[in-house]
Protein backbone atom coordinates (compact mmCIF):
# COMPACT_ATOMS: atom_id res chain seq x y z
CA UNK A 1 0.00 0.00 0.00
CA UNK A 2 1.44 3.19 -1.06
CA UNK A 3 -0.49 5.58 0.32
CA UNK A 4 -2.53 5.08 3.94
CA UNK A 5 -5.43 7.59 5.02
CA UNK A 6 -6.14 7.73 8.67
CA UNK A 7 -8.12 10.10 11.39
CA UNK A 8 -11.53 9.90 9.84
CA UNK A 9 -14.75 10.13 12.39
CA UNK A 10 -17.72 11.84 12.97
CA UNK A 11 -17.67 15.10 14.31
CA UNK A 12 -20.57 17.50 14.93
CA UNK A 13 -20.91 20.88 12.32
CA UNK A 14 -18.19 23.72 13.71
CA UNK A 15 -16.12 21.09 15.15
CA UNK A 16 -12.51 20.20 13.55
CA UNK A 17 -10.72 17.36 12.48
CA UNK A 18 -7.18 16.36 11.16
CA UNK A 19 -6.74 13.44 8.64
CA UNK A 20 -3.45 12.02 7.32
CA UNK A 21 -1.70 10.41 5.00
CA UNK A 22 1.11 7.94 5.41
CA UNK A 23 3.04 7.47 2.13
CA UNK A 24 5.73 4.44 1.38
CA UNK A 25 6.68 6.25 -2.21
CA UNK A 26 10.41 7.18 -2.47
CA UNK A 27 12.09 9.82 -2.85
CA UNK A 28 8.62 11.31 -1.05
CA UNK A 29 9.62 15.03 -1.73
CA UNK A 30 9.94 13.70 -5.30
CA UNK A 31 5.65 13.38 -5.10
CA UNK A 32 3.04 16.14 -5.41
CA UNK A 33 -0.05 15.39 -3.34
CA UNK A 34 -3.58 16.04 -2.95
CA UNK A 35 -6.94 15.65 -0.85
CA UNK A 36 -9.82 14.39 -2.44
CA UNK A 37 -13.20 13.46 -1.47
CA UNK A 38 -16.48 11.82 -2.45
CA UNK A 39 -19.85 11.93 -1.27
CA UNK A 40 -22.20 9.33 -2.03
CA UNK A 41 -23.93 9.01 -5.30
CA UNK A 42 -21.38 12.01 -6.17
CA UNK A 43 -17.78 12.53 -7.98
CA UNK A 44 -14.65 12.56 -6.21
CA UNK A 45 -13.56 15.96 -6.28
CA UNK A 46 -10.66 17.97 -5.56
CA UNK A 47 -10.13 19.58 -2.17
CA UNK A 48 -6.68 20.12 -1.25
CA UNK A 49 -3.04 20.61 -3.37
CA UNK A 50 0.28 20.75 -2.15
CA UNK A 51 3.59 21.26 -4.06
CA UNK A 52 6.81 18.95 -3.40
CA UNK A 53 8.70 21.13 -1.05
CA UNK A 54 5.31 22.48 1.04
CA UNK A 55 5.65 26.04 -0.09
CA UNK A 56 2.33 26.02 -2.53
CA UNK A 57 -0.79 24.81 -1.64
CA UNK A 58 -4.03 25.18 -3.25
CA UNK A 59 -7.73 24.66 -2.15
CA UNK A 60 -11.23 24.33 -3.92
CA UNK A 61 -13.41 27.63 -2.77
CA UNK A 62 -15.45 25.37 -0.74
CA UNK A 63 -12.90 24.66 1.99
CA UNK A 64 -10.63 28.14 1.86
CA UNK A 65 -9.96 29.53 4.82
CA UNK A 66 -11.35 25.82 6.65
CA UNK A 67 -9.37 23.80 5.62
CA UNK A 68 -4.96 23.67 6.09
CA UNK A 69 -3.14 21.30 4.30
CA UNK A 70 0.35 20.73 4.96
CA UNK A 71 3.39 17.96 4.61
CA UNK A 72 6.34 16.45 6.37
CA UNK A 73 8.76 14.94 4.21
CA UNK A 74 10.95 13.86 6.99
CA UNK A 75 8.15 11.81 7.98
CA UNK A 76 6.72 11.09 4.61
CA UNK A 77 3.51 12.04 5.68
CA UNK A 78 0.49 14.72 4.40
CA UNK A 79 -2.15 16.14 6.34
CA UNK A 80 -5.23 17.88 6.19
CA UNK A 81 -6.44 20.17 9.24
CA UNK A 82 -10.59 20.48 8.55
CA UNK A 83 -12.08 23.66 10.74
CA UNK A 84 -15.53 24.99 11.07
CA UNK A 85 -17.22 21.64 9.39
CA UNK A 86 -20.23 21.58 8.07
CA UNK A 87 -21.99 18.85 6.80
CA UNK A 88 -21.84 19.17 3.59
CA UNK A 89 -18.01 18.31 3.86
CA UNK A 90 -19.40 14.68 4.78
CA UNK A 91 -17.24 12.24 2.68
CA UNK A 92 -14.57 9.85 1.94
CA UNK A 93 -11.49 11.58 1.51
CA UNK A 94 -8.42 10.29 -0.50
CA UNK A 95 -4.89 11.58 -0.57
CA UNK A 96 -3.52 10.82 -3.75
CA UNK A 97 0.39 11.08 -5.13
CA UNK A 98 1.55 12.59 -8.58
CA UNK A 99 5.06 11.37 -9.17
CA UNK A 100 7.63 14.13 -10.58
CA UNK A 101 5.69 17.28 -10.59
CA UNK A 102 7.61 20.36 -9.49
CA UNK A 103 5.08 22.38 -10.55
CA UNK A 104 2.76 25.13 -9.15
CA UNK A 105 -0.87 24.54 -11.00
CA UNK A 106 -4.07 24.80 -9.47
CA UNK A 107 -5.29 23.08 -12.48
CA UNK A 108 -2.86 20.23 -12.50
CA UNK A 109 -3.81 19.49 -8.86
CA UNK A 110 -7.34 19.40 -9.07
CA UNK A 111 -7.17 16.71 -12.50
CA UNK A 112 -7.76 13.37 -10.92
CA UNK A 113 -6.04 12.16 -14.28
CA UNK A 114 -3.07 13.84 -13.22
CA UNK A 115 -2.70 11.11 -10.26
CA UNK A 116 -0.57 8.11 -10.27
CA UNK A 117 -1.41 6.50 -6.77
CA UNK A 118 -4.31 7.04 -4.15
CA UNK A 119 -4.54 5.98 -0.47
CA UNK A 120 -7.74 3.85 0.29
CA UNK A 121 -9.59 6.47 1.76
CA UNK A 122 -11.11 7.55 5.23
CA UNK A 123 -14.65 8.57 6.19
CA UNK A 124 -15.04 12.03 7.46
CA UNK A 125 -18.95 12.40 8.67
CA UNK A 126 -20.32 15.54 9.93
CA UNK A 127 -23.69 16.02 11.74
CA UNK A 128 -25.89 18.86 11.96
Amino acid sequence: VQLQASGGGLVQAGGSLRISCAATLRPFDSYAMGWFRQAPGKEREFVAGISWDGRLTFYTDSVKGRFTISRDNAKNTVDLRMDSLKPEDTAVYHCGAIAGYFGGSYGYFSDTSRYNYWGQGTLVTVSS
